[in-house]
């Protein structure tokens, strides 16, 4: 029979102190009753002997130290799953808020997940498309992969997420089922209702399980997201045979949700002012994409992050980058340029995209390509800055012609229509238009045999 206690011992901000508590847990799920009416959810966050202190989600207003009843639940907190999620739109602990009703299922996951055995992992193979050329071509998203996007306030890093969830799939000659669990942390409300337009509009929504959480909804909230979130992707992955893309947005603002509550909590501050164990939790959440031995599917995750002042070594994207196989940047120049997306090709890498790539995945000439794009385009720059120097007008000719590639690859390759889905032979074959600006002489990354296949014939050559 479960205890319930009467009145509290402390409330400060989002947490409150229970006294004289038996057997309870780290991580237990704690049931709230305000006034005999109004019912609330925390998590047990610290044990200190017979005291407990309790994160509260809906957070404490109309909480006093005597009109609450607390009850511990025995276990830790919990999602309901079930393959009819997909189409659905949750709150950011996984209430259904689109008004279709609550969820039947009685089946049950901890959010927090399970241990995973490394030597059940399986090597990430196969890619993703993502209908974008600067990430199909140049830094390929590969099934198992954790790879974020580094963006910044006010770049359009919202725009391109909707884009990926609208044209994401497994290539296109796959017959295997996907879908995309999309979690969003402290985002305005115009911000939520342009994410559901754009996926009721395109026709995505049915292959979409969202989880909003509201920049008005409580802070604690916004800790569990990403948590619930994968859950529910892990569920999909491995127990109904998906291959699941996970989109989260914004990691920021979940890193200084837990700033807010470590400080609450009175613990002893690491750099920035964000708690010592950042690093851990962003771990926690990283790590549980995947592929696991014996199971169909995958989980993929694409965290999206504002980077503080676009630096790139604050330690949200610092600790990101340490435990993720990559990063997508997005660059203030080009977005000044209107160039969308404005993708930085040059800081940007994909570390598992060698093996997902190449004959049997997408072509025998996508890596050697990719190479010479890189290669032409680092280039590019030398040009540009020897130009801002002497002069366009003194520039040797092959430096003049490395001008004119950078323009055109910015403009056509990186550039494209936020409505525009390419497909991955799209992409090959403009990458070698474009590299067609450059004499062979300049090829120097790609195997002679491909040049002869894939380099545009000139007119003279042809005559």
């Amino acid at each position: 029979m479960a205890i319930e206690y009467l009145g509290l011992s402390n409330i400060n901000g989002p947490l409150v102190v229970l006294e004289g508590v038996q057997e309870a847990f780290f991580d237990e799920i704690v049931e709230f009753v305000v006034d005999g009416n109004k019912k609330k959810m925390g998590r047990i966050v610290e044990l200190n002997e017979d005291k407990a202190v309790i994160q509260v989600f809906e957070g404490t207003e109309n909480m006093s130290l005597t009109n609450t009843h607390t009850r511990l639940s025995g276990h830790p907190m919990e999602v309901a799953v079930s393959p009819d999620m997909l189409g659905r739109t949750f709150n950011g602990i996984g209430h259904p808020i689109d008004g279709l009703g609550a969820l039947t299922s009685t089946d049950k996951r901890d959010v927090n997940g399970l241990p995973l055995n490394p030597v059940r992992r399986e090597y990430p193979r196969n890619y993703i498309r993502t209908g974008i050329s600067a990430i199909d071509g140049l830094t390929t998203l590969i099934r198992g992969q954790k790879l974020p996007i580094f963006s910044g306030n006010g770049l359009p890093h919202d725009q391109l997420a909707a884009q990926i969830v609208k044209q994401a799939s497994l290539g296109d000659n796959s017959d295997e089922e996907f879908a995309i669990v999309f979690g969003a942390m402290g985002v305005k409300h115009d911000v939520a209702d342009f994410f559901r337009k754009a996926f009721e509009d395109s026709g995505v929504a049915d292959h979409v399980c969202m989880f909003l959480n509201l920049a008005n909804d409580p802070v604690v909230e916004r800790l569990i997201t990403p948590k619930v979130a994968l859950t529910v992707a892990e569920y999909l992955a491995f127990e109904c045979n998906m291959h699941i893309l996970v989109i989260l947005t914004d990691m920021t603002s979940f890193a200084e949700a837990m700033r807010e509550v470590s400080s609450s909590r009175g613990e002893i501050p690491s750099r920035k002012g964000y708690p010592g164990y950042l690093y851990s939790e962003l771990a926690t959440i990283y790590e549980r994409a995947g592929i696991v031995e014996g199971a169909t599917g995958s989980v993929t995750q694409l965290p999206i992050l504002t980077m503080p002042n676009d630096d790139i070594t604050h330690p949200i994207p610092d600790l990101t980058g340490y435990i993720t196989e990559g990063q997508i940047v997005l660059d203030r120049s080009l977005h000044g340029q209107s160039v969308y997306p404005p993708i930085s090709i040059l800081p940007s890498l994909s570390r598992l995209m060698k093996d997902g790539i190449g004959k049997g995945y997408t072509r025998e000439d996508h890596q050697d390509l990719a190479n010479q794009l890189f290669s032409a385009y680092a280039k590019v720059g030398e040009a540009r800055n020897l130009a801002s120097v002497i002069g366009e007008d003194e520039l040797s000719p092959i430096d003049k012609q490395y001008l004119k590639f950078g323009e055109e690859f910015e403009k056509r390759y990186v550039g494209q229509g936020p409505t525009e889905n390419r497909t991955i032979k799209q992409t090959l074959d403009l990458g070698w238009e474009l590299l067609g600006l450059l004499p062979k002489e300049e090829l120097d990354r790609v195997d002679t045999k491909l040049i002869d296949i894939y380099y545009p014939k000139k007119e003279d050559e042809e005559a």
